[in-house]
This record gives C-alpha cells, sequence and structure tokens, in this order.
C-alpha cells in the first residue's frame, strides 16, 4: 500500500482544512488507517483513525469535536476534516496504515509523506 497525503496549507485560527490520504494498492480497504501530526521538536502523535470499514472512528482529546476522520473505499481515500484550528495544531499530518486503530506509531505498516498545516494567530 503507498499512502499520498495531501491538502494542508495556512489558514487562520478558527478555519478549516480537509487532509486526503490516496492510497494505491489493491488491498487497501483491508487496512485502518490513522492520522498523526508532528510539530517541530515534538514527538509524533496521534490524532484520528477509522477502521478499514469506516464504521469506528477514534480520536485524540485534543482534536475531539473538532475533526472527523472518513474514508471511502472506493475511491481508496482516507479524508481529515478539521474545523475550529487553533495555532497548536501546526504540525506536519501524516496518514499511515495498519492492521487496527492505535495510538502507537510502531504499530502502523506504511506512510505517508505528510502534508504541513500552519495555523495563524
Amino acid at each position: 500500500v503507498q499512502l499520498q497525503a495531501s491538502g494542508g496549507g495556512l489558514v487562520q485560527a478558527g478555519g478549516s482544512l480537509r487532509l486526503s490520504c490516496a492510497a494505491s494498492g489493491r488491498t487497501f480497504s483491508n487496512y485502518a488507517v490513522g492520522w498523526f501530526r508532528q510539530a517541530p521538536g515534538r514527538e509524533r502523535e496521534f490524532v484520528a483513525g477509522v477502521t478499514w470499514s469506516g464504521t469506528s472512528t477514534n480520536y485524540a482529546d485534543s482534536v475531539e469535536g473538532r475533526f472527523t476522520i472518513s474514508r471511502d473505499n472506493a475511491k481508496k481515500t482516507v479524508y481529515l476534516q478539521m474545523n475550529s484550528l487553533k495555532p497548536e495544531d501546526t504540525a506536519v499530518y501524516y496518514c499511515a496504515a495498519g492492521r487496527v486503530i492505535t495510538t502507537f506509531v510502531r504499530t502502523y505498516d506504511y506512510w505517508g509523506q505528510g502534508t504541513l498545516v500552519t495555523v495563524s494567530s
């Protein structure tokens, strides 16, 4: 599975962005997908995850109620809708595919290249 993240950019606080994670490979629909982010000088952290079927999701406390993860297996794409963005959401965002949703980086098998989100105050 190969992943390509896109949709990042510069947005003012309170604004919205939608990230996309496009996948190639026939087995994409077998994988859970997670979004992670990494700010300068900080460790990569879990943001949100969705099961292979799209029926179950999980969010970090810091984004719960503001971000929504979804997937369209027919399009082999996972989305992260980010609303009410805050300056502390500024980071490089990565999508990753694994067998189950976890918050641990090491449990994911495939990673996209990352897309930068910058939220100005």
